[in-house]
């Protein structure tokens, strides 16, 4: 197996876990929302990893973070626009999540992690298809 099939893969196992969670309602809430906001975390990473290899293997660009990972997939036709902006957000919750902790903070993640989980599933998608 290739390196970009395992990077594809390795993402689509990721997010299956994030959909997992997000339909797993048997939890405490606090619970369930420390669960989903890590799975989102890794999930994220993967996919952007993902893309990152897309790019360098099927298009010729390298991008060393996940903005510059987004940004090329816009400009290559990957991602639309509107799925653009969707990831930016992303970005920013997944900074958030990994490197700060507070209730406000990851109440604020957990009620955007249903919009992030679909924008994570469309960008995989379209990288899966190019």
């Amino acid at each position: 197996m290739d390196r970009l099939t395992e990077r594809l893969e390795v993402a689509a196992k990721a997010q299956a876990t994030l959909f997992a969670a997000l339909d797993h309602t048997a939890l405490p809430p606090v619970e369930r929302r420390d669960v989903c906001i890590l799975r989102f975390v890794y999930s994220f990473e993967a996919t952007w990893k993902a893309a990152q290899a897309t790019l360098r293997d099927r298009h010729g660009v390298v991008a060393n973070t996940p903005r510059a990972a987004m940004r090329a997939c816009v400009t290559a036709g990957i991602l639309d626009e509107a799925t653009g902006e969707s990831v930016l957000r992303m970005v920013e919750d997944r900074n958030l999540a990994a490197h700060t902790y507070n209730e406000r903070l990851a109440l604020d993640i957990e009620r955007n992690l249903p919009a992030h989980a679909q924008a994570l599933r469309a960008w995989l998608a379209a990288l899966a298809s190019t």
